[in-house]
């Protein structure tokens, strides 16, 4: 972006700011924006106008010299493209449904595999598991995994019972 090494006064400054907004028909300082170009496409961001203004006033001075003052009609630019909602999701993230789940674990059952059933089984609360258990005694039911993770709740409550 062109810019001279002419030091800019404040009076100067606001002067060319009140003629572009005027040129522009705007109401605001931050109206102009949309008529200089940004440092990677679209329009010129107004948190990035106010820091050209306060840094390098010249460049701002040219910047709307060009791009409003001694333009016939300043023309408003469109906005930097930005990407699609969502476009920054995981494509390799595999979500499963409740039903994969129960068969992840029925499988995991049925050869035994411990750990898997561990990963895929959803955390139950001490009450919960409390009242799993007591049905499946008062149903005659022996659920060993049900029993291992009773304990499992019960060791972990008591270690962090022990660190306070």
């Amino acid at each position: 972006m062109p810019h001279s090494n002419k030091v800019i006064s404040e009076k100067e400054m606001d002067e060319m700011i009140s003629k572009a907004i005027r040129k522009v028909s705007g109401t605001k300082e931050n109206d102009l924006c949309k008529y200089i170009p940004g440092p990677n496409g679209g329009y010129m961001h107004h948190f990035t106008m106010r820091k050209i203004k306060n840094s390098h006033p010249d460049q701002l001075f040219s910047l709307l010299k060009e791009f409003i003052i001694n333009s016939d009609i300043p023309r408003a630019l469109d906005p930097k493209p930005r990407a699609p909602r969502g476009s920054r999701k995981r494509r390799d993230f595999v979500s499963f449904t409740r039903t994969d789940i129960e068969k992840v674990l029925d499988l995991a059952r049925r050869v035994g595999d411990d750990d898997l059933m561990a990963r895929f089984s959803p955390k139950r609360s001490l009450p919960t598991l409390k009242r799993e258990l007591l049905r499946s005694v008062r149903d005659n039911r022996v659920c060993q995994d049900l029993w291992t993770a009773y304990c499992d709740a019960i060791a972990t409550l008591q270690s962090h019972e022990g660190v306070y």
